[in-house]
């Protein structure tokens, strides 16, 4: 008997208002990573960060996406508080950090939408991924760079663009299930 709804068939985009539907994988704050395991239909841990990082903003994805990378589309959810693993955020897209990352030969895509929570206080303003400072933008590449460290991978920011770049590559996610 299952209790919960796979998430990976739930609707990426509202009908009515057009906001994502962001699973969250991974809260704010944690140094444990989540994914999603199709296969069992249950959230898992992937992998834990070592002692003094953390996830600095909330990690999902957009269901029934599959990206470059073959994961389902990755969303970095800014709002107040940490979710928690499993739940289903409404946000509003603002933009996505593009990037890439060599593992090994072999190069990757692997973009990131940026997403603001419906429901926030401290994000209230942000609208579009030119509201957010520089140093922001720093700071999260810094993090990448350093996350895929980990797994022997380099990664490189590539850049970030609008909600309408966003759009495109949703729908290019959504043609590749």
């Amino acid at each position: 008997m299952k209790s919960l709804v796979d998430p990976t068939k739930l609707n990426p985009v509202s009908k009515q208002d057009g906001m994502l539907q962001v699973i969250v994988e991974t809260p704010k704050g944690s140094r444990n990573k989540f994914a999603f395991d199709p296969e069992q239909g249950i959230f898992a841990l992937k992998k834990v960060l070592p002692a003094g990082m953390v996830f600095p903003y909330d990690f999902g994805f957009l269901p029934r996406t599959i990206a470059d990378d073959g994961d389902p589309i990755d969303v970095l959810l800014l709002m107040d508080e940490p979710a928690f693993t499993g739940c289903a955020v409404h946000a509003i897209l603002i933009g996505v950090i593009e990037g890439e990352q060599l593992d090994g030969k072999k190069k990757v895509r692997n973009d990131r939408l940026l997403a603001v929570a419906e429901a926030n206080h401290s994000y209230a303003n942000i609208r579009e991924l030119s509201d957010l400072p520089k140093q922001f933008l720093d700071e999260l590449e810094d993090f990448f760079v350093n996350y895929h460290k980990l797994e022997g991978k380099k990664y490189k920011l590539l850049g970030c663009k609008d909600a309408k770049k966003a759009r495109s590559l949703i729908e290019k996610a959504r043609k590749a299930v």
